[in-house]
């Protein structure tokens, strides 16, 4: 008696230990993704779930037939990509998708140029997603071409995958909130096929400036204090910031392109130089970056 205790007693802690370590996986996977908390909790708790509900699978109890298929609204560069590519990695390492791989998708991948051609080319893409995430930006653009688009075709093909391949492969799609609500009406089953709407707001000026040091650091750059100072102070004053993480990006890189001329005039260079960004630095790249828009 006192064994069999001892045992029970033994696997209780053992799942615990295990569900913790699901938790922390499903946490870590988000630490470093700025702002949008009502994104991650949202994602999070899909997680959860889907983790849940297989562990009920295992103990012999009910389970429901779960929907991971999702809608993704919001601006470019709101990170709704990068969103895709965390759900993708991190449902791998739980063991919900055996590959976990992002296939990334337009309307030219899935729209053929002759009748039959768009059902092949929209089966094959949903084929090389199987096991991963399939993510098709500005799905709306499936829409866009009228009653005798072959269009249609690929969202009536996509429709019936996901439901027949459902647990196979997740689909998300993406686009403006606006041409979204247009582009579900075009199927009257496909938004009950997406049981996750997320909306992805512009970031706020201090999200953005967290990107950028999150940037910087991941390329192995530090930004000195009065550099860090004149990036936010830059960025506040810029008329052009629409709250997306393009912006940054393509900013953070002619920053880095400024400390790399400065660098290039030093007779020596040490490993802390070629790291530390300045605030010069800072100053120069923003100048080229206004003047290359100016020029555009």
């Amino acid at each position: 008696m006192n064994g069999q205790v001892k045992f029970i007693i033994s696997q209780k802690h053992s799942s615990e230990q295990i569900e913790s370590q699901e938790w922390k996986k499903i946490d870590r996977a988000f630490k470093q993704f700025v702002g949008l908390d009502h994104i991650k909790d949202a994602l999070k708790s899909l997680a959860a779930w889907a983790v849940v509900n297989q562990k009920r699978k295992e103990f012999g109890l009910k389970t429901e037939k779960q929907s991971h298929h999702m809608l993704f609204y919001g601006n470019p560069g709101t990170g709704k990509t990068t969103a895709a590519r965390i759900m993708a990695d991190l449902l791998k390492e739980l063991n919900i998708l055996e590959k976990g791989h992002l296939v990334e998708a337009e309307r030219a991948d899935l729209v053929g140029e002759y009748i039959g051609h768009t059902a092949v080319k929209t089966r094959e893409l949903i084929k090389r997603a199987e096991g991963g995430i399939l993510f098709i930006d500005e799905a709306y653009s499936l829409s866009r071409g009228g009653e005798k688009d072959f269009g249609r075709e690929a969202i009536d093909t996509l429709v019936k995958h996901m439901e027949d391949r459902s647990g196979h492969f997740i689909c998300i799609l993406a686009g403006y909130k606006r041409e979204m609500h247009g582009f579900l009406r075009m199927n009257t089953g496909l938004k009950s096929r997406f049981a996750h709407i997320l909306y992805f707001p512009d970031y706020s000026l201090q999200d953005l400036n967290t990107i950028a040091v999150n940037m910087f650091y991941s390329k192995d750059y530090q930004l000195s204090r009065h550099a860090s100072e004149r990036l936010l102070r830059s960025m506040r004053e810029m008329d052009d910031v629409s709250g997306n993480g393009r912006f940054v990006r393509n900013l953070t890189e002619f920053i880095i392109r400024s400390q790399a001329v400065r660098l290039l005039k030093c007779e020596e260079l040490t490993k802390k130089d070629c790291m530390m960004i300045s605030e010069d630095d800072v100053v120069k790249g923003i100048e080229k970056y206004k003047k290359e828009k100016q020029d555009q």
